[in-house]
C-alpha cells in the first residue's frame, strides 16, 4: 500500500497548492476505512514542506517519491521513499524517516533517547537505529535488492532539531549507526541536499519506481524454521520501532545487571503476531553470545517440545558447550533454583503462568509453597515477560501485567513496560486483528467490518470436506504450510492398539482425527506412524490431523483451516455471543464460570495463527450468518 506516489515535480506542485494532505487523507480513508488522526495530518503538512524545499533547491524534479509506504507483511509505514539514479546511472532507493523533534536527551537505556512526542516525554529508538530497521526489513523481503544493480540507502531528517554542543543525539555510542544511516538536522540543509544529489541527481525516477513496485516479495519467514539460525546470532528477523525499544532495554539491563542495585523486570505485551517470540529469541541469542546465563521458559509443552526437538543437536559455546535444547524449559522448572542464579530469564507466553508450579506429577521433595511468578522473578537478575492477556484460555492460567507488576514490587525490582503494536502475522493486517476483536466483542476497536481491501484472506467454506481439501492442496504446494484446527467440541480418544487414531470429529459424513495423544501409557501392537501431539505443529506427518488450542497456541502457519464448533455461538435473540459448555468436551474449562470469556479467547487465538489466510467452516449456521454480516464482501454478494 502506498498513500501517494508521483514525481518530485508533481509533489512540489501539490504542496504549493495545499493539496498534498488532502490527497493523503483521501487515500488513507479509501484504504483503511477510517480517517487518519489530526496529528498525522499535521505531520504531513509540516514535514513535507521541508522535503519539498530540499527537492526544489537541489533541482531533484525528475526523481519519484512514495509517501507512506506500507512494509511487506506489516501495517507499519515508511514516511517516504525517494527513487532515482546517480551520475553513474545506478538505480537508487533512499528511505527517509522524518521527525518533528525539537530536542532529545540520552536514555539510561543504550540505543534509546528521550524526547517530547505525543504530548509527553517518551523513550524512543534513536532515529538512525529506527530507519536502519526499515532498511534491513526491505532488503530482507524485496527481491530487487538481491541484484547488484540497485542501491538502497536510509537516513533520518529531524528538520526542527538544532543540535547543541555535545548533543546527545550525536553521542559516541551512536557513531557507528549514524555513519551508515545518517542523521540530518535543521542545520544540515546543505549537507542533506548533497546526500540526496549524490544518490539521485540523474533523475529517471519513474524507471526505478516501476522496478521497485513490481519487485517480487519474498515469502515471510516462519519463526520456528529459523530458531536454530537465530540462536547462532545470525540476523534473521529485522526489528522495527516498538520492537527495537523493548529489545534495547532487555540487552541493556542484562549487560548492566551485575552493577545494578535492583533486579529488573521487563514486561512486553502485544497481540498476535507482534513479534514477542522474535524479540525473545533475538535477545536470547545476543545475550548467549556475551556468555551470560540465559534460559527461555514457557507454559506450553507443545511450543517448548518443538523448540527442543529442533535444537537437539545445537550447541552454545557460552555455556560450557551444552546443548541448546537444555536452555528451553517450562515455568515450573525453577522451584529449586537459588535466588539470582540466572542472569536473564525469558518467560514467553507469560499469560500462561499458573498459581503454583506444583502439579499431580510433582514429587514431594520438589513441591513448593511459593507462587510460580515469585519463583521466576526470584531466580533471575533480569526477568522478561512476554504476554498477551487475551490469550488466557484456561481457568488455571493467571498471567497478567498486574500480577507481574505487583510481584516485582515485592522484590524492589525496577519495572519496564512496553506495548507492541506493529504486527507481522495475518498478512500484516491490523484491520483483520481489530476486526476479530470487534466481531467477537472482545475489544471495541472500531473495525466493525472486514473490508474487501483487507490483505488477509478470510474464506467461509460450505462444508468441512471442502475445508479439508483446501488445506490438503495448500500442503501439496508447500509442505507443512497449513493445518486444520477445531474448537474442542468432540472427544479426544486414546489411539487404538494398532497405532491408528480414532475418528473423533464427526460432522455428517465428514470424519477426522485429533492429533495423537501422548502414548507412553498405551500398549501398542504397532507403533503409531505419527509423532505425539506436542510435535503436531512441526511434523509434516501430522498434516491430516486436527489440532486443538493446546497444540496450536504459540505457533504460526501460512494457512489455517478452522472448524468452528457449537461451543461458541451467536444468539440473535440477545444479539450477543453465548458460550455453550454443554457442547464442549474440554474437561477443564466447561466447568468454569468464565466459560464464555475463555472460549472467545480460544477462537480469537485460533483465528490469528495464520500468516496469509484463514478458511472457516461453521457448525452453527446462525454464527456463520452473523460473521458473514460483518464481512464487506459477503454483504456485497447478498
Amino acid at each position: 500500500m502506498r498513500l501517494y506516489e508521483n514525481s518530485a515535480q508533481q509533489l512540489i506542485y501539490d504542496i504549493n497548492c495545499n493539496k498534498l494532505s488532502d490527497k493523503l487523507e483521501n487515500a488513507f480513508i479509501s484504504y483503511y476505512g477510517h480517517r487518519p488522526s489530526q496529528a498525522e495530518i499535521n505531520a504531513w503538512n509540516n514535514s513535507f514542506q521541508f522535503v519539498k524545499n530540499e527537492l526544489q533547491v537541489n533541482n531533484l524534479f525528475d526523481i519519484w517519491v512514495i509517501i507512506e509506504y506500507e512494509l511487506p507483511y506489516s501495517a507499519k509505514r515508511i514516511d517516504a521513499i525517494l527513487l532515482g539514479k546517480n551520475n553513474d546511472n545506478i538505480k537508487n532507493i533512499v528511505i527517509l524517516e522524518l521527525k518533528q523533534w525539537s530536542g532529545a536527551e540520552l536514555s539510561p537505556i543504550d540505543g534509546n533517547v528521550i524526547t517530547y512526542v505525543g504530548n509527553a516525554l517518551r523513550c524512543e529508538p534513536h532515529p538512525s537505529i529506527q530507519v536502519s530497521g526499515y532498511y534491513y526489513y526491505l532488503k530482507d523481503f524485496m527481491d530487487i535488492f538481491s541484484k547488484n544493480c540497485y542501491g538502497i540507502y536510509a537516513c533520518a531528517y529531524c528538520h526542527n532539531y538544532s543540535p547543541k554542543i555535545n548533543d546527545p543525539m550525536f553521542s559516541y555510542s551512536f557513531h557507528d549507526v549514524i555513519s551508515k544511516f545518517p542523521l540530518f538536522t535543521k542545520n544540515d540543509f546543505k549537507n542533506f541536499g548533497m546526500y540526496l544529489k549524490e544518490k539521485l541527481n540523474n533523475g529517471g525516477g519513474l524507471d526505478v519506481y516501476n522496478d521497485f513496485i513490481h519487485s517480487s516479495i519474498k515469502p515471510s519467514k516462519k519463526l520456528i524454521d529459523f530458531t536454530s539460525n537465530i540462536l547462532r546470532n545470525q540476523k534473521i528477523f529485522s526489528l522495527i520501532d516498538d520492537q527495537i525499544l523493548a529489545n534495547n532495554t532487555i540487552i541493556d539491563r542484562a549487560k548492566k545487571a551485575s552493577k545494578l542495585k535492583n533486579k529488573s523486570v521487563i514486561i512486553v505485551s502485544g497481540g498476535p503476531g507482534t513479534g514477542k517470540s522474535v524479540i525473545a529469541l533475538n535477545a536470547m541469542a545476543e545475550l548467549l553470545s556475551m556468555g551470560l546465563k540465559v534460559y527461555h521458559a514457557t507454559g506450553s509443552k507443545s511450543f517448548t517440545s518443538s523448540l527442543q526437538k529442533i535444537l537437539s543437536s545445537d550447541r552454545v559455546k557460552g555455556q560450557q558447550n551444552q546443548s541448546v535444547k537444555n536452555l528451553f524449559l517450562y515455568f515450573n522448572s525453577f522451584s529449586n533454583t537459588k535466588s539470582n542464579e540466572i542472569d536473564v530469564l525469558i518467560a514467553d507466553e507469560a499469560h500462561r503462568l499458573r498459581k503454583s508450579s506444583n502439579n499431580r506429577f510433582t514429587k514431594k521433595e520438589r513441591r513448593s509453597n511459593i507462587p510460580q511468578i515469585d519463583e521466576l522473578i526470584n531466580v533471575a537478575k533480569v526477568s522478561v515477560f512476554f504476554i498477551d492477556e487475551n490469550q488466557v484460555v484456561r481457568p488455571e492460567e493467571i498471567g497478567s501485567i498486574k500480577l507481574i507488576e505487583e510481584t516485582a514490587k515485592k522484590y524492589n525490582a525496577d519495572v519496564y513496560k512496553f506495548t507492541l503494536k506493529t504486527q507481522f502475522r495475518c498478512s500484516g493486517s491490523d484491520g483483520y486483528l481489530n476486526w476479530v476483536d470487534s466481531m467477537l466483542n472482545i475489544n471495541d476497536t472500531g473495525n466493525e467490518f472486514l473490508t474487501k481491501n483487507d490483505k488477509m484472506k478470510f474464506i467461509i467454506m460450505d462444508s468441512p470436506e471442502e475445508l479439508r481439501d483446501e488445506i490438503r492442496n495448500l500442503n501439496k504446494k508447500n509442505t507443512n504450510s497449513a493445518r486444520m484446527v477445531a474448537g474442542f467440541c468432540w472427544p479426544w480418544s486414546d489411539p487404538n492398539e494398532d497405532g491408528t487414531l480414532k475418528e473423533d470429529i464427526v460432522i455428517g459424513n465428514f470424519r477426522a482425527t485429533w492429533e495423537l495423544k501422548d502414548f507412553n501409557h498405551v500398549k501398542f501392537n504397532k507403533k503409531p506412524e505419527t509423532p505425539p501431539w506436542n510435535l503436531w505443529p512441526i511434523d509434516p506427518k501430522c498434516a491430516e490431523q486436527v489440532g486443538s488450542i493446546y497444540t496450536v497456541q504459540g505457533f504460526e502457519f501460512d494457512y489455517i483451516g478452522l472448524i468452528w464448533g457449537n461451543d461458541l455461538v451467536y444468539d440473535y435473540n440477545i444479539h450477543d455471543w453465548v458460550g455453550k459448555p454443554e457442547n464442549s468436551k474440554d474437561p477443564v474449562i466447561k466447568r468454569d464460570k468464565n466459560f464464555t470469556i475463555h472460549i472467545k479467547n480460544i477462537y480469537r487465538t485460533l483465528l490469528t495463527r495464520a500468516r496469509y489466510g484463514v478458511y472457516v467452516y461453521f457448525v452453527d449456521k446462525d454464527t456463520e450468518k452473523f460473521v458473514k454480516s460483518r464481512i464487506e464482501i459477503y454483504k456485497i454478494k447478498n
